[in-house]
């Protein structure tokens, strides 16, 4: 009996602003040699990443299927897709809904060139699926000098370091020569040959540019987009609801606009990921999201709301009565903590800027919907703006609005939306 060509596919898509302009990429690698059998990459004008992700998935299979010609009957071709975009693995192995309208027909399209019992996916960490995002990037760089790729101008797999994009894969339990575990066999015995080429030395981290001169390509840059979780009873009442009060549950104002906001959400179909306070508001808020959208909610304690202190579950006015002094000096000075032992929001604003630091390092390139609450929005924003603590009393921030900002590579953020209710009229 004929064994089945066995191919590994990598893929990989990207949009500059998602949506923005959008360019995927994919190649197909002999897991026994690790040889390069064809690559594929190409500028789709502007798109979401996950469109362009899908784009890539299909590019790859139907190159793949090009190689065998007869892929199409049962037992001729066995591919292990490989990709970092966790929706689209989910997806494709049947574990996650489709819901956007935009997946279902590239889902479909790209389940067709196959038979469903040739082809496995697995999710794998960006930094091995180096080989795709280069041939994605030089699609969207093609498409800014208004060309499309072209493989002899590629550089794709030259400067993918082959070492990176298998180490670390768990154990397969497939048959003898099955593709992931080929592949990786092969990849480390690549990199092992004489002449392999020395990791250069690490450059210094330059400075972030400052104006507007010309600046270098530094890729998708990490966009957060900031929902304020949906109301609680003390809301509308505007009472101090912080980490160290009651944890109160959403209202059945707050689940409808949550309900509302996780509508638009999943129409937009640009969130890839979902991080929430560990706050109950922010969980509820955050699951209504995760429903529609078919993702996963990460906690981080980090985005957890100021500790008020003794002023949890008072109004303003209510404070300034009984906390006077206190209120006066918090109102004056960042480094001032409510009464009783409360968060100033210089220790606030360490907190979120280490989250920060932490989720920009972890989701890349990517756009993560962060479920959180005024004080550490507000924080984000000032950050981002390089503004004065004294500009957090200067921003408006109503119940489920969406923010949004955009961390690059060179330290630089943009603000690109504040406040946003649109969802809710």
């Amino acid at each position: 009996m004929t064994q089945p060509r066995q191919f590994v596919i990598e893929a990989d898509g990207g949009s500059r602003g998602n949506p923005g302009p959008a360019g995927y990429g994919a190649v197909v690698i002999d897991p026994v040699t690790g040889e390069t059998l064809a690559e594929a990459a190409e500028y789709i004008g502007v798109a979401t990443n996950n469109v362009a992700e899908y784009k890539g998935l299909i590019a790859g299979l139907r190159a793949a299927k090009a190689l065998v010609p007869d892929a199409s009957a049962d037992g001729a071709l066995r591919v292990r897709v490989r990709m970092d975009s966790k929706l689209v693995v989910e997806q494709m192995s049947g574990r996650w809904k489709i819901k956007h309208p935009d997946m279902k027909p590239l889902a479909a399209e790209a389940a067709r060139i196959l038979p469903a019992s040739a082809v496995t996916y697995e999710w794998i960490p960006r930094e091995k699926n180096k080989h795709a995002d280069r041939l994605a990037n030089e699609a969207m760089d093609a498409g800014k000098r208004g060309k499309q790729w072209e493989p002899s101008a590629s550089t794709a797999a030259l400067d993918t370091p082959r070492p990176s994009a298998t180490a670390g894969l768990p154990p397969v339990s497939g048959p003898p020569g099955d593709a992931a575990a080929g592949a990786a066999k092969a990849r480390a015995a690549l990199a092992s040959r004489p002449g392999a080429a020395a990791k250069a030395p690490k450059a210094p981290k330059a400075a972030p540019q400052v104006g507007w001169g010309a600046a270098p390509d530094l890729g998708a840059p990490a966009t957060f987009v900031l929902l304020r979780h949906g109301e609680t009873a003390l809301t509308p009442e505007k009472r101090f609801s912080g980490s160290g009060g009651s944890d109160p549950e959403l209202s059945a104002a707050g689940r409808h606009q949550a309900d509302r906001i996780a509508r638009s959400l999943a129409e937009r179909g640009t969130i890839e990921e979902i991080v929430s306070s560990p706050l109950r508001r922010c969980r509820e808020t955050a699951a209504a999201v995760a429903a529609r959208l078919g993702l996963e909610v990460r906690i981080e304690d980090g985005l957890r709301e100021t500790d008020f202190g003794a002023w949890e579950g008072l109004t303003f006015a209510e404070v300034r009565e009984r906390y006077g002094p206190d209120l006066d000096a918090w109102l004056a000075s960042a480094k001032a903590a409510p009464t009783g032992g409360g968060e100033s929001f210089a220790e606030v604003a360490r907190r979120v800027a280490a989250a920060r630091d932490r989720l920009t390092a972890r989701h890349a390139g990517r756009t993560v919907l962060l479920v959180t609450h005024v004080t550490p929005i507000k924080t984000l924003v000032r950050l981002a703006l390089g503004a004065p603590p004294e500009a957090m009393f200067r921003m408006e921030l109503s119940a489920a609005s969406v923010s949004a900002v955009a961390y690059y590579a060179d330290g630089n953020a943009s603000v690109r939306v504040l406040n946003d209710t649109s969802h809710l009229r």
